[in-house]
């Protein structure tokens, strides 16, 4: 189901997906978390991106796994292998990181949601924080795995060029 879309690998298809909603939506939680004011606005954008650039970086992820397996089965060299395996390493947590992310940007838009509606207290407030700083430390980490995947990946392609 990952190797080919429409004869194609299907890993520099799906890639496009992860690498455009993955940053947004740690745009959108940067955001969201910043920016009250425009909490109404953008929420229902968080909680998009929050189920689908998860799912956007699984696909990556596993359309990555099947191009790694078409590669050594081809037998491609060693040193190919190599950057390619730490391409896959950096892909394996881009896509923990991003799927964490999504979780708690989902529990963030819907904490603030619910908790717009009812009189705030010290409890839901130092809840309403945490959960900001937890959705700021997992876009850190999602930023810097989707980078590091990218990187590595671009370096194993174009490296020999």
């Amino acid at each position: 189901m990952f190797s080919e879309l429409l004869g194609l690998p299907a890993h520099p298809l799906l890639v496009h997906a992860a690498v455009v909603f993955a940053p947004l939506l740690i745009l959108g939680v940067v955001v969201y978390s910043f920016a009250p004011a425009v909490r109404r606005y953008i929420g229902w954008a968080v909680l998009l991106l929050g189920v689908g650039a998860p799912i956007a970086l699984w696909f990556a992820r596993q359309s990555g796994e099947a191009l790694f397996a078409t590669l050594v089965e081809k037998g491609y060299p060693p040193q190919i292998l190599a950057q390619v395996d730490l391409h896959k390493d950096y892909g394996d947590a881009a896509a923990w990181a991003g799927t964490l992310l999504g979780v708690l940007a989902i529990a963030l838009v819907l904490f603030t949601t619910s908790a717009a509606k009812k009189p705030a207290t010290s409890g839901s407030r130092a809840t309403g924080w945490a959960l900001i700083a937890l959705n700021l430390l997992a876009a850190a980490a999602t930023g810097y795995y989707v980078f590091k995947t990218g990187d590595t990946g671009a370096h194993a392609v174009w490296s020999t060029i």
